[in-house]
């Protein structure tokens, strides 16, 4: 491992923050049945097709509507969900769908289908995606077919609840995702404590889902411990932040050496001297 971080000479530098990832706005009476990621590859020219379960397990009638969007997200924590097809790597205009608009019965499922036309386009590499959005319309909504015009909120603020579905085309084993680590700092934690904030974006053109970890070495060489900060999804041209928990290493100042391992040969890292001190 040091031997390969030492060769590529890969160090970080600093810039951003934040992290964000799809998934309900909240809480609600629908539920995406099978999780929010549908992923498939395919070559130029292909086209696939597949279902998404909608369950209502509420005692009364749900409406919900379907739409599309495009999706980033920074390490800054801001998320953008733009004009589908508008973005270099959506995939928007290649999915269709329907209905855009249904109504589930009490306790009861519902079908949306869709179908991924990919391009004819030998040009294409890597990771192209895009949300389909599914929408809860509340009762008093102006929106909402169910109730007559009477019973609806023409003013005032309305709890919106949503779900993301990330739609993902891999164009066959093409592209590569390429990491690179943006900033790393430690900070406190709110209610006390502390952790390392490593904030990583990916410059390639295949997502990832990388491992990201800090392993400790105090002054005399020996290890003090591999801290964990989990996985997280890096799409082309974003970027997220891990969160590693340091509250538990005592004062003093260590070699830290941050890894990511995004499978396979895909492993790379950076070198930095921490120096952790007793907090206020």
């Amino acid at each position: 491992m040091s031997s390969f971080i030492e060769k590529h000479g890969l160090m970080a530098v600093c810039l951003g923050a934040g992290l964000a990832i799809s998934g309900p706005a909240g809480g609600g009476r629908g539920m995406v049945v099978g999780g929010l990621t549908r992923e498939n590859a395919a070559q130029p020219g292909e086209k696939y097709q597949g279902t998404i379960v909608l369950k209502n397990s509420a005692e009364e009638p749900q409406e919900l509507k379907v739409y599309q969007s495009d999706y980033l997200f920074f390490c800054d924590g801001t998320t953008q969900y733009g004009e589908p097809g508008k973005l270099k790597r959506s995939n928007a205009d290649w999915v269709s769908f329907g209905p855009s608009w249904l109504t589930i019965p009490a306790k009861g499922t519902s079908i949306v289908n869709y179908a991924v036309e990919v391009p004819k386009d030998e040009s294409l590499r890597g990771t192209y995606w895009s949300m389909l959005m599914v929408e809860l319309v509340g009762k008093e909504s102006p929106e909402s077919v169910l109730q007559p015009a009477e019973n609806k909120s023409q003013l005032g603020v309305r709890q919106v609840v949503r779900y993301g579905i990330q739609m993902v085309t891999n164009i066959g084993d093409t592209g590569n995702p390429k990491p690179r680590f943006v900033e790393t700092k430690l900070e406190a934690k709110e209610g006390g404590g502390r952790e390392l904030l490593v904030d990583l974006v990916n410059d390639g053109d295949l997502w990832m889902r990388p491992l990201v970890w800090v392993e400790l070495f105090d002054e005399a060489g020996r290890s003090v411990g591999k801290f964990e900060g989990g996985t997280m999804r890096v799409y082309p041209g974003t970027s997220v932040r891990y969160r590693i928990d340091l509250s538990d290493v005592p004062e003093g100042t260590y070699k830290a050496l941050v890894v990511g391992d995004a499978g396979g040969e895909r492993v790379f890292g950076a070198r930095h001297t921490l120096k952790i001190q007793k907090q206020e």
